[in-house]
């Protein structure tokens, strides 16, 4: 994104993309995580808590969440478009723009290796919460390079007017994704 130069607003602490851009994966030692598409299993992740609260000293996106939608695909599909294309994949157990995270190519064990109860929670910090479920709920899918539009399935907005917004310009280009208005996946 940074090379096409888009003429929307960047989102995220620049620190940590540029951190991506250099952090190799294990699985794949030539790929680093920002040559990759990441994806989070879940809605309602840290860093859109972060982008809501608006008071992170390193985030220059200032314009809270309601903006913010989520793009939902099917992994068994992008999986499936990945091998044809002959496009690498994997998967982090936590978040993997921090200095420290493991990455797994072997989606068979990815049941097992992802902790779900910390990716599914709600309340991920806070009295009597361990700090391993902010962790944990970060993890992530990543894809190399690019996702196909096509694959998209759903379309998670926090508002009407987003609604709107997001259906038109789907239809505009011939997207077939449906939209749905989700503030439950908002904070």
């Amino acid at each position: 994104m940074l090379q096409k130069q888009t003429k929307g607003p960047t989102i995220g602490i620049s620190n940590i993309k540029e951190r991506r851009l250099v952090h190799p994966l294990a699985s794949f030692p030539e790929l680093t995580v920002g040559q990759c598409v990441p994806f989070y299993f879940c809605p309602r992740s840290v860093m859109l808590y972060v982008i809501k609260c608006r008071n992170h000293p390193d985030l220059a996106y200032l314009n809270g969440q309601d903006d913010i939608i989520h793009l939902v695909f099917d992994l068994q599909k992008i999986l499936n478009w990945a091998m044809d294309n002959k496009l690498k994949a994997c998967y982090t157990t936590s978040n993997a723009g921090s200095k420290y995270f493991e990455d797994y190519s072997d989606f068979s064990k990815i049941i097992d290796l992802i902790d779900w109860h910390s990716v599914n929670a709600t309340h991920w910090a806070g009295d009597g919460i361990d700090n391993y479920v902010k962790e944990n709920k970060q993890a992530e899918f990543l894809l190399e390079n690019k996702v196909p539009i096509n694959l998209l399935e759903f379309v998670g907005v926090y508002n009407l007017q987003n609604y709107k917004k997001v259906n038109t310009i789907l239809n505009k280009y011939g997207v077939s994704a449906k939209v749905g208005q989700k503030q439950d996946w908002y904070y």
